[in-house]
């Protein structure tokens, strides 16, 4: 046989409880207390995240935090390890004044 289930000491509280997870669940309260924007504590909709944190905008700032220096050197690094070595030779073979 199975064990009988233990009766609940206080029906009211656990309805009063039940009806208040039953009104979380459905959004009563979202509905009953309409935002006029959703938007989150510093102000940006939804799209505006969305904008900010896409891929291309995050490959942007991080461009953005170099400095001129490395993104020239970056512009014209030599590609290959054949150009490399090219850039190599001609660096060392320049006479020195």
């Amino acid at each position: 046989t199975l064990p009988q289930a233990c009766p609940i000491a206080e029906p009211e509280a656990c309805d009063q409880m039940y009806e208040s997870l039953a009104r979380l669940h459905s959004n009563y309260y979202k509905h009953k207390y309409p935002r006029p924007r959703d938007t989150s504590f510093s102000g940006l909709s939804l799209e505006e995240y969305k904008l900010i944190l896409s891929t291309d905008t995050l490959e942007e700032f991080k461009d953005m935090n170099k400095g001129l220096w490395k993104t020239l050197q970056e512009k014209f690094a030599p590609k290959s390890p054949e150009e490399k070595q090219k850039a190599w030779a001609r660096v060392l073979s320049r006479p020195q004044t």
